[in-house]
């Protein structure tokens, strides 16, 4: 089992930005792949960015130039640095932990964090 703890949602102003935090324990196991899904009201879950523990990153393209993605495989944390945030951002934010190889439906999520963006 593998548990994952996010942190750092909230609500931000449009053009703000926001850094989400997601530590994972447990069974880990190298390689792996560890990233951000989110899901708006009404919306299916969509991909926000993954990155793997030899550190390459994916992004969604519609906000590949407004998010970075980044680990410290030390900590078995990822990071999700979000700037320039739009309304249409706003979505509950999930953390997913999968083996390399795996598919996402064998991999794990956390509870999830809101992230609101509005004035």
């Amino acid at each position: 089992q593998v548990q994952l703890v996010e942190s750092g949602g909230g609500l931000v102003q449009p053009g703000g930005s926001l850094r989400l935090s997601c530590a994972a324990s447990g069974s880990i196991v190298s390689p792996n792949v560890m990233g951000w899904y989110r899901q708006a009201p009404g919306k299916q879950r969509e991909l926000v960015a993954v990155i793997s523990s030899g550190g390459s990153p994916s992004y969604q393209d519609s906000v590949k130039d407004r998010i970075t993605i980044s680990r410290d495989n030390a900590k078995n944390t990822v990071y999700l640095q979000m700037n320039s945030l739009k309304p249409e951002d706003t979505a509950v934010y999930y953390c997913n932990y999968r083996p390399y190889g795996s598919s996402l439906s064998k991999g794990y999520w956390g509870q999830g964090t809101q992230v609101t963006v509005s004035s």
